[in-house]
């Protein structure tokens, strides 16, 4: 019976530290009116790693109205998007080997998804960050907050 007590025990403490378990990702979409479902996302400070996966529900093409995600902090995001621009679709419109950019995916069109997993170590709590569409003109309407949550 003692068994069985410790058994039933060791499973109710796995099951309860599961369901207390941080959510280390979220899906974003983007459409074809240039707009991202989210306004922002919060990032546990206990994941040691976040995934995003970016979906794409539009119809357009990526050449027409490519969409990516990409993570840097709020004072760099314009530097990021005008050196993205000039790295062109072939380089995601992400400067290869920019240190400003924390994390990115590829551009996808419509119908397409792509994810990105990063450490949250490259995070600070208080340190204001944001994500975009570095594709050409849209960076000023499809962004959104991301913060380090306790």
């Amino acid at each position: 019976m003692k068994i069985w007590k410790t058994a039933a025990l060791l499973m109710l403490a796995g099951l309860s530290s599961s369901v207390l378990a941080a959510d280390c990702s979220t899906e974003i979409d983007g459409n074809d009116a240039m707009q991202f479902n989210k306004a922002s996302i919060s990032v546990p400070q206990s994941c040691k790693q976040f995934t995003v996966k970016l979906k794409h529900s539009g119809k357009l093409p990526k050449t027409a109205m490519g969409h990516n995600w990409v993570l840097g902090k709020t004072a760099d995001v314009q530097g990021i998007a005008t050196d993205g621009m000039a790295a062109g679709a072939a380089k995601n419109y992400v400067k290869d080997g920019d240190a400003r950019v924390i994390a990115h995916t590829k551009v996808v069109g419509g119908g397409e998804s792509d994810a990105v997993t990063f450490q949250t170590g490259k995070l600070k709590a208080g340190e204001s960050y944001t994500y975009f569409c570095s594709f050409p003109g849209h960076s000023g309407i499809m962004k959104g907050s991301l913060q380090l949550t306790k």
